[in-house]
């Protein structure tokens, strides 16, 4: 885990201190831009890519394998159930739409319910023992999500804010105490000597932990 001695003992310790309801000026533009979306119930593919921009740009030549029609048909499904789980399981059938592309669709379409699930907001939460799987922080399925996002509901709810508010102000909490990096590096491999029958074999290099 990518985090220093953290200063706050709890996330309502962290939230009572620390917290804002003041929004991004570009993220705010794009969930008044989304408005639209939400009221005809369902993205286009553009909306999709702008969503896509904004969470995870990597992601945006899978995104647009998708067809119109197909973003079309998957976010209307989202959009028109009550299901957490059939709304989540309509938005992944999109390619390049992992659970944290998800996540951000919907919050952007509807903060005030939402928030992003994120490597760094789920990493302070193991590190303060409100989630107890996944320290990495990678990974996730609807039940790592849906237990996020029960958390950002609940301090919302106590505190009187949106999702959004909570998980942004986590997020930054964790940014600002990063040490290292923030994803593990893959361990190499390379072409060594197997003694047991001559040949040479892959192998795994380890990297040893002053190296990072």
């Amino acid at each position: 885990m990518a985090l220093k001695k953290l200063p706050f003992r709890n996330v309502s310790v962290l939230l009572k201190h620390h917290l804002s309801t003041e929004e991004d000026v570009k993220t705010a533009a794009l969930i008044r831009e989304l408005r639209d979306a939400r009221l005809r119930g369902y993205l286009t593919r553009a909306e999709l890519e702008k969503v896509c921009r904004w969470k995870s740009p990597r992601a945006i030549r899978l995104i647009r394998r998708n067809s119109v029609a197909r973003v079309r048909a998957a976010t209307r499904r989202a959009l028109a159930t009550r299901s957490e789980r059939l709304r989540l399981e309509a938005l992944r059938t999109l390619d390049g739409v992992s659970v944290p592309m998800a996540s951000a669709i919907l919050t952007l379409l509807d903060p005030r319910r939402y928030g992003v699930i994120d490597i760094r907001i789920w990493q302070l939460l193991y590190a303060l023992g409100e989630v107890t799987r996944k320290s990495s922080g990678v990974g996730f399925t609807f039940n790592n999500w849906y237990q996020f996002l029960m958390k950002l509901r609940y301090f919302a709810k106590n505190l009187r804010v949106s999702p959004r508010d909570i998980e942004r102000r986590l997020f930054f909490a964790h940014q600002a105490n990063q040490k290292g990096t923030l994803y593990q590096r893959p361990r190499k491999r390379v072409i060594g000597h197997d003694k047991s029958n001559g040949a040479l074999q892959p192998m795994t290099r380890r990297r040893h932990s002053h190296l990072r």
